[in-house]
């Protein structure tokens, strides 16, 4: 089994358009069986589209709202099944971006999607408030499969720790369920950070298929300065912050950064993460 996450940064990114069909061409290639996606988003002015079974779209439950024709997991995948590789997939929105988007997070399946869920996990539910997190996932060959977009370690009015507590409350009833459970994602936490929210996951009982992988590389999923980092001592650069963490110590055959200029070009201001597991 191949798994993929990336933050997009999507309508956002320069160069949107190109970047879009690179993306669309490696998942091609790739072929991951499930991929997460964060910062996905569409204009809030734009016109509204249906999107039904037709273009693999499977609503999350619970959200109610419109699907916009610049909507970035719609153009993903319409342009995939284009071309002959169709997925099913969801989305949901968020908080507003950039004054301008509704930025949500999106799961993509090469198996038939059988339930949906999404969830807050920030104490702030207001959509305008750039610091409301929300946790998205699907059920599909028996495994649950999220993308998570979480907060900073030290920020006072929503930190880390309260973003994970109520994201692995939740998913125990999947882990109590004998189900195992994959949560995919920028989790702006530094690996290298030592007593922070890396270490924080680790020592709640989930585990990192990068350190569990017999083949990996640098990892580094950040390569320049980004948002939300500017002003750290971090800066940004050079940092290992996108993880995919499984609910089960379980074999990991190969972990590899994607869309660092080594083997793909980028095409966000972070890196994808891809891992090998057996089926």
């Amino acid at each position: 089994m191949k798994l993929l996450t990336l933050n997009t940064h999507s309508l956002a990114e320069p160069d949107y358009e190109k970047k879009l069909h690179l993306f669309v061409d490696i998942i091609k290639k790739e072929h991951p069986h499930i991929f997460a996606l964060q910062e996905v988003n569409q204009t809030k002015s734009e016109s509204e589209v249906t999107a039904d079974s037709s273009t693999g779209y499977k609503p999350c439950r619970g959200f109610h709202g419109p699907i916009r024709k610049d909507n970035h997991a719609l153009r993903v995948a319409a342009l995939l099944s284009e071309s002959g590789c169709p997925y099913q997939w969801t989305w949901v929105p968020a908080k507003l971006g950039y004054g301008i988007y509704e930025e949500g997070l999106a799961v993509f399946s090469c198996w038939p999607i059988e339930e949906t869920e999404q969830f807050f996990i920030s104490k702030s539910q207001s959509f305008d408030n750039w610091k409301t997190r929300k946790i998205a996932g699907i059920r599909a060959n028996g495994q649950w499969f999220y993308s998570v977009h979480m907060g900073w370690w030290a920020d006072e009015e929503e930190p880390f720790v309260r973003h994970w507590d109520e994201a692995a409350a939740r998913l125990k009833k999947h882990r109590d369920e004998g189900r195992t459970v994959w949560v995919m994602g920028d989790f702006n936490s530094p690996c290298r950070r030592e007593g922070e929210g890396y270490d924080y996951i680790k020592q709640s009982g989930w585990h990192d298929t990068y350190e569990l992988a017999e083949i990996k590389d640098s990892g580094i999923t950040v390569g320049k300065a980004i948002d939300g980092w500017r002003e750290s001592k971090d800066d940004g650069a050079g940092m290992r912050i996108d993880y995919i963490w499984c609910s089960r110590n379980i074999k990991v055959c190969k972990s590899e950064v994607i869309c660092n200029d080594v083997n793909y070009p980028v095409v966000s201001d972070h890196y994808g993460v891809m891992a090998e597991v057996p089926e």
